[in-house]
C-alpha cells in the first residue's frame, strides 16, 4: 500500500434497520424507514460513526422507482433523496468529527441486473437523486453497478462539483472462471480501465461474496500499474450466499453466512488490504461490529 492510509468505511443499511426493528420490508428495503422512521436511519448512521467509520454512505440506496414504484418516486423521489442526505450529515454533525458522507448513487434498475438497464431513462432518475443529496454530500458513490454502461452513465449525469468520485462495481459470483469479472461478465480490468478513463478517485467492488474479490482487486491493481495511474482501490463485500444472474434485490430476503461474523470478515479484508486495497468496509449483513473490529485492527 505504500504511504497509503485504510480508509475504514461504514456496513450495509437495510439489514441493520431490521435487526434494530425499524420498518422495513420489500420491495421498499431501506427506503421505508426514511418515511416512518427516519430517526432510525440516523442512528444506524451514529453506530457507524461509533464504530470507527471514516466514510457514511448516505440511504438513498433503495430511492429509485425498482424499490419505491414508479409513481411515488416521481413524487417524493427528490425529498426522500434530500432526507437520505440531511440524515447522513446530522449525524456527522453530531459526532463531532472529520467523516465524509458519501452520496449514494444505486443502479437505478435495479441491482444485479445488467440487462433492466435503460440508457435513455438514465437522466430521468439520477437527476432527482443529484439535485435532493448535493447539499449534503462530500463525494459521490456509483455502487453495486454490474456493467461499464451503467457505470458511464452515472457519471455522465453528474454535475460538475469538484466532488470525487468513487465507483463500486458488484461482481460475479457463481459460474466463475479464471477472469474475475462484473455480473455483466464484463473483465475486471476492463472495468478499471473505463474508471480510469472516467478519472474515477475510487474504484471499489461491493455487494459480492468476499471470496471473489480479492482476484478483483489484482486485477485492477494491475491495469492501474500498466496504465501509470493512481487510482485508489476498496472493497466492502456483503454476507449473502452466490447470487444466480436471474436474481433481483426483490426476490426476498437473503439468509446470511454464519461464517461472516467479525472474526471472519476481518480475515477477508486483511488479505484485501495486503492485497493493496486502502478503503474497507461492509455491505448488506455487514453491521457496526464488524466495521468495529476492521477499524481496530487495519485503520490507520
Amino acid at each position: 500500500m505504500g504511504a497509503v492510509s485504510t480508509v475504514i468505511l461504514d456496513g450495509g443499511m437495510g439489514r441493520e434497520l431490521q435487526r434494530r426493528g425499524a420498518p422495513f420490508r420489500q420491495p421498499e428495503w431501506s427506503a421505508l424507514a426514511l418515511s416512518e422512521a427516519p430517526q432510525a436511519v440516523e442512528a444506524v448512521h451514529t453506530a457507524y460513526i461509533d464504530s470507527g467509520a471514516n466514510v457514511i454512505t448516505s440511504n438513498s440506496y433503495a430511492v429509485v422507482p425498482f424499490h419505491i414504484g414508479e409513481a411515488r418516486f416521481a413524487q417524493e423521489g427528490q425529498a426522500l433523496a434530500a432526507l437520505a442526505g440531511e440524515l447522513a450529515r446530522r449525524a456527522v454533525q453530531a459526532s463531532g468529527k472529520a467523516v465524509q458522507v458519501a452520496g449514494s448513487l444505486p443502479p437505478l434498475f435495479g441491482s444485479y441486473r445488467p440487462d433492466l438497464f435503460q440508457a435513455e431513462r438514465v437522466s430521468e432518475l439520477l437527476t432527482p437523486l443529484v439535485n435532493g443529496l448535493a447539499p449534503h454530500v462530500d463525494l459521490w458513490l456509483a455502487e453495486t453497478q454490474s456493467s461499464i454502461a451503467e457505470a458511464r452513465a452515472i457519471h455522465a449525469g453528474l454535475p460538475q462539483d469538484g466532488k470525487p468520485f468513487w465507483l463500486s462495481f458488484t461482481l460475479k459470483d457463481e459460474d466463475t472462471d479464471e477472469v474475475p469479472r462484473l455480473r455483466s461478465g464484463e473483465p475486471v480490468a476492463d472495468a478499471a480501465e473505463a474508471a480510469a478513463q472516467l478519472g474515477v478517485q475510487v474504484l471499489l467492488f461491493n455487494c459480492s461474496q468476499p471470496e471473489v474479490i480479492g482476484a478483483a482487486i489484482d486485477a485492477a491493481r494491475q491495469t492501474f500499474d500498466r496504465l501509470g495511474v493512481a487510482i485508489q482501490i476498496g472493497a466492502y463485500a456483503n454476507a449473502f450466499p452466490p447470487q444466480p444472474k436471474e436474481a433481483t434485490a426483490n426476490d426476498g430476503l437473503d439468509p446470511l453466512r454464519d461464517d461472516l461474523d467479525p472474526p471472519g470478515y476481518l480475515q477477508w479484508a486483511a488479505d484485501w488490504q495486503a492485497r493493496g486495497a486502502s478503503h474497507l468496509g461492509g455491505c448488506c449483513g455487514i453491521g457496526p461490529e464488524h466495521i468495529a473490529v476492521l477499524a481496530q485492527k487495519l485503520a490507520g
